[in-house]
């Protein structure tokens, strides 16, 4: 497999780093969801936080302001996050969560991650920075 178009930047660790304790199952998931953004957004910023285990992606190294989007590893499953998800059109009820802001997907296969629904969700996330407006 080709290494995904991302330039790391900044944050504690790697992206292997993150997923180093996950099962190789969940590795494999986080890798294609990397994969998945870096074809969304061809050389999407990384900003790698071993230390709390997520990855996040967007325009810059600024969180709340200039990411999009984050993946983060669990025991069962993949966390494939949304900055803005609350305000992302979601016609097939895949984000889960009631914050002010934040939903996630949780993906659990490879099949989770072929939704065109999912990607549509990760198109519609790298178009909305509000913070950037």
């Amino acid at each position: 497999m080709l290494e995904p178009s991302v330039k790391t930047v900044g944050g504690n660790g790697t992206f292997e780093d993150i997923i180093a304790q996950a099962s190789p199952e969940i590795q494999a998931l986080a890798r294609a969801a990397r994969a998945l953004l870096a074809d969304v957004m061809p050389g999407v910023t990384e900003v790698p936080w071993a230390r709390q285990k997520i990855a996040g992606y967007g325009v810059g190294p600024k969180k709340m302001s200039e990411h999009f989007c984050y993946i983060a590893p669990f025991k069962r499953h993949l966390n494939f996050g949304f900055m803005y998800g609350a305000h992302l059109p979601d016609p097939d009820g895949l984000l889960e969560g009631k914050g002010a802001d934040l939903r996630h997907v949780k993906i659990r296969s490879e099949t989770d991650l072929e939704q065109p629904a999912l990607r549509q969700l990760v198109e519609s996330a790298s178009r909305y920075l509000p913070k950037l407006q």
